[in-house]
């Protein structure tokens, strides 16, 4: 007797998220022990909630339900501003993770001597 094997499609997407609540700020929960498996089809998204300077928290979330409180939140958001209430929603996995690190604009070294000496060279127009 043989069986066929029923490919199944359509399997319940499960969000994985970063959850915490934290008040010490030194903390951004980011560590692989703070990762949780979402409830299946219901939350299907990650949030991330600030109150500058004061706590965070960031959680598994629904995108719809997410969406309307962040809205209703959006005037309450002055990144910067201490007490100020931030409100983001997210729907890849992880996404309520670290800040991506921030891109200076500084030049990374010095002047190289050379570079120095031509610049007097040419201020003081003994070039030939």
């Amino acid at each position: 007797m043989y069986f066929k094997h029923a490919c199944v499609s359509g399997w319940p997407f499960q969000m994985q998220c970063y959850h915490c609540e934290e008040t010490l700020l030194d903390n951004d929960c980011s560590a692989p022990k703070f990762i949780v498996n979402c409830t299946a089809n219901i939350q299907n998204a990650c949030q991330k909630e600030v109150i500058v300077g004061v706590s965070y928290r960031k959680t598994c979330a629904s995108f719809s339900t997410c969406l309307i409180v962040s809205a209703g939140y959006q005037s309450f958001c002055v990144p910067g501003r201490v007490g100020s209430v931030c409100i983001s929603c997210c729907n890849t996995p992880l996404c309520n993770g670290p800040r991506p690190p921030r891109i200076s604009l500084a030049p990374t070294h010095p002047p190289t001597r050379p570079t120095t000496l031509l610049i007097i060279t040419v201020a003081m127009g003994t070039l030939p």
